[in-house]
C-alpha cells in the first residue's frame, strides 16, 4: 500500500490585502480555463489554469467582492464597495462599462450568453442590467415593487437562459423568472446565507449558512431533493466535486484550515498552509484541483489527487513551491 502523499499547494500571491471571492471560467477549447480572484485591495487579478498571472483590472476604488467570467471569458464582471459593478475585456484589461449603484455590491453574475448582468448587494436589491444598452436604467428584481431581500445580497447567481437565484442576510433563497422579474419560489434557512455558488457541471447551487451545508438542485423543480449537511464549524464557502460529485471542500473564518469532506459530511482532510482565515473555496472545472482565498492575501492551489502530474505540479520534485 502506498504512503499518503502530503498535499503542498501552489502559491499565487499577488494580492495585497485579504481575497474576498474566486472563480473559475468553464473549460476553453483548448482545454484550458481562467481563474479570477477578488480582493479588498480593489484590483481583481486573472489567472491562467496554472496560477500564472496574466493582468489586474485596474479602476475599482474600493475593495472587489465578487468576480465572475463570462462563458468565453472574453469578459469579466465585478462588484465593488466603491458602488459599482463594471463589465471588462479580459484580453485587454480595459473596462467596459461601470454601472452606478447606491452602495456596495456584493455579488454579480453574467448571463449565459453575456448579454446581461444580475448585481445585488447592500441595498437590498437585485438588478438587471442590459449590456446591449448600458446606459439604460436597469430593471429590478421585486416581489412588491420595492426590496428584493429583507437583509444583505450576498449572493446572485444566473441559471439556464431565464432564471435567477438571490441569497440573502435574511436567510432566503429565491429563484426569480428573469423575463417577468417575478419571484417563483423560495427556500428559508435558519440564519443568513454566508455563501452561494452554482456548480455549472452539476446544475447544483452550494449554500452555506452558519453550520449547514446545503446542495440544492439549480432551478429547484417541484419535488426535486436539496441535501443538507451539518458541519461542526460554520463554513464560509464551499464547492463540490463537478466530476465525481463524491466530496466537497470548504474555508472557514474561524480558522486557517481548508477541508476536504465526503457527501456524507465526513472529514477527509484538513490542509493546512493559510496563514489567515480562509474566506472562499472553488473547485476547478475538470475536478483536478481546488483554490483557496484567504486572509492572507494569497490564492492557493490543491491538488484533488496529491502527486498527479499535472499543470505547474509537473516536474515539481516537492510538489510545489513557495
Amino acid at each position: 500500500m502506498s504512503a499518503h502523499v502530503k498535499a503542498t499547494p501552489l502559491v499565487a500571491p499577488g494580492h495585497t490585502r485579504p481575497v474576498t471571492h474566486l472563480s473559475f471560467s468553464p473549460i476553453q477549447d483548448d482545454g484550458s480555463y481562467l481563474i479570477v480572484s477578488s480582493c479588498k485591495d480593489g484590483n481583481p487579478m486573472l489567472r491562467e489554469w496554472t496560477g500564472d498571472w496574466i493582468g489586474t483590472f485596474l479602476g475599482h476604488k474600493g475593495a472587489v467582492w465578487s468576480t465572475k467570467l463570462s462563458p468565453d471569458a472574453a469578459r469579466a464582471a465585478t462588484g465593488s464597495a466603491d458602488f459599482t459593478a463594471k463589465i471588462w475585456d479580459t484580453y485587454s484589461g480595459d473596462p467596459l462599462h461601470s454601472f452606478p449603484h447606491n452602495h456596495i455590491v456584493r455579488s454579480v453574475a453574467l448571463s449565459p450568453s453575456s448579454s446581461h448582468l444580475l448585481t445585488g448587494g447592500q441595498e437590498k436589491k437585485v438588478r438587471i442590467f442590459d449590456l446591449g444598452r448600458p446606459d439604460a436604467e436597469p430593471n429590478f428584481l421585486s416581489e412588491t415593487g420595492g426590496l428584493s431581500h429583507e437583509g444583505m445580497v450576498k449572493s446572485v447567481v444566473w441559471v439556464g437562459d431565464h432564471t435567477g437565484v438571490t441569497a440573502g442576510e435574511d436567510g432566503l433563497v429565491k429563484w426569480w423568472d428573469l423575463r417577468t422579474r417575478t419571484l417563483t419560489t423560495s427556500l428559508t434557512f435558519p440564519g443568513p446565507v454566508t455563501s452561494m455558488e452554482l456548480s455549472p457541471q452539476t446544475q447544483r447551487l452550494v449554500v452555506t449558512s452558519g453550520k449547514t451545508v446545503a446542495f440544492i438542485p439549480a432551478l429547484l423543480p417541484n419535488g426535486s431533493t436539496t441535501h443538507s449537511l451539518t458541519l461542526p464549524y460554520s463554513p464560509s464557502s464551499a464547492s463540490i466535486h463537478p466530476i465525481m460529485q463524491d466530496r466537497f471542500v470548504t474555508g472557514n473564518s474561524g480558522d486557517e484550515w481548508v477541508r476536504v469532506h465526503g457527501m456524507d459530511g465526513e472529514e477527509r482532510e484538513v490542509l493546512k498552509g493559510h496563514h489567515g482565515p480562509v474566506h472562499c473555496v472553488e473547485f476547478s472545472p475538470d475536478g483536478e484541483m481546488y483554490a483557496s482565498g484567504s486572509e492572507d492575501g494569497t490564492i492557493r492551489l490543491w491538488q484533488t489527487t496529491p502527486g498527479k502530474t499535472y499543470g505547474l505540479w509537473q516536474g515539481q520534485t516537492n510538489g510545489g513551491y513557495e
